[in-house]
């Protein structure tokens, strides 16, 4: 038997020796199965991880206590409402920004959803985005099931970006329950019809709650730079209280210098700066300065403090 026969065995034809078996039908054998595409395979395993991230995130007592207390302000601020204005008078505000919308609530409940994000979005919604994007990385450390998770075929880099994903995805969760919560108060005690705009302009409900939804979108797009920061944070301890409590703290320091007005040549530059400019939405025509500035600063801060999460992670030592 000559060498290229031994090689290409019983069944090959010349030319054919060294040629895998694999997707071909020779005679006398079966054709095997071809082995499925990586790139498919990878998909496939990453969206597993990204929908294990998120059973993590949402089955957390914690996190439904969060949202719990996020359902709860819209009540508060409702019944509030009902009782100031039981006799006829009006509430304060009027100065155009967010507490605005506390006087327009008597008149049509679907304002309610409005002033309810204007109350959350300086401390409530971004404290419990911190608390979620502190514990991320840090709580799976500290309970030692961050180095299990890396023993499993998912790298660092996309499991890392599957938790900034269920960060997120937590960002939209946790809006919709004040907006959802504060539609269905603010339809229950006050009067629903067509909506009076901040600039006086009036338009159908059907206009009003497109541009509720709107709104929804941009405050939770308000949080993304914050839950890149938070993740950053997360990355850098082991500690998932620690992680927690430096995001929350460093979210109230920003927030204080934000409203000195001797920093206000800083302040541009600070994520929460232009978080309010989503009041701009209710008036007509929309003033889209204030909107664009917030989402780029958003852009900027997930994109700075992402790349640092993911550079202090992919370089880590995981000893637990």
């Amino acid at each position: 038997m000559s060498r290229a026969e031994t090689t290409a065995g019983p069944g090959l034809q010349d030319g054919e020796q060294g040629q895998p078996l694999v997707g071909r039908q020779d005679s006398g054998r079966e054709r095997l199965p071809a082995p499925p595409a990586p790139r498919a395979g990878r998909a496939v395993w990453t969206l597993g991880l990204f929908g294990s991230e998120l059973l993590i995130v949402f089955r957390r007592v914690r996190t439904l206590a969060l949202l719990a207390v996020l359902a709860g302000v819209p009540l508060l601020v409702g019944i509030a409402v009902r009782i100031e204005t039981r006799d006829g008078s009006s509430v304060g505000g009027g100065d155009g920004g967010g507490p605005a919308f506390l006087e327009q609530i008597s008149n049509n409940g679907l304002f309610l959803a409005f002033a309810s994000l204007a109350a959350t979005l300086p401390f409530f919604l971004p404290m419990a985005i911190g608390v979620v994007a502190g514990d991320a990385v840090a709580g799976e450390a500290s309970t030692g099931t961050l180095r299990y998770l890396l023993v499993a075929p998912a790298g660092r880099t996309r499991l890392l970006l599957a938790k900034y994903a269920s960060v997120l995805t937590f960002c939209v969760a946790a809006t919709l329950v004040v907006v959802l919560s504060a539609v269905v108060v603010g339809f229950s005690l006050f009067p629903v019809g067509d909506v009076t705009l901040l600039s006086g302009n009036t338009v159908s409900l059907s206009d009003g709650i497109l541009r509720g939804l709107l709104i929804a979108l941009l405050v939770a797009s308000s949080l993304i730079g914050l839950a890149a920061l938070g993740l950053f944070i997360s990355t850098l301890t082991d500690s998932g209280i620690g992680a927690m409590a430096a995001t929350v703290g460093l979210l109230i320091t920003i927030q204080i210098v934000n409203n000195i007005p001797q920093l206000h040549a800083l302040q541009p530059y600070l994520f929460p700066h232009y978080w309010l400019s989503f009041a701009d939405v209710m008036r007509a025509p929309v003033i889209w300065d204030g909107i664009v500035k917030n989402l780029a600063l958003q852009a900027l801060y997930a994109a700075v403090f992402g790349s640092a999460a993911w550079a202090r992670f992919t370089t880590r030592d995981i000893t637990s």
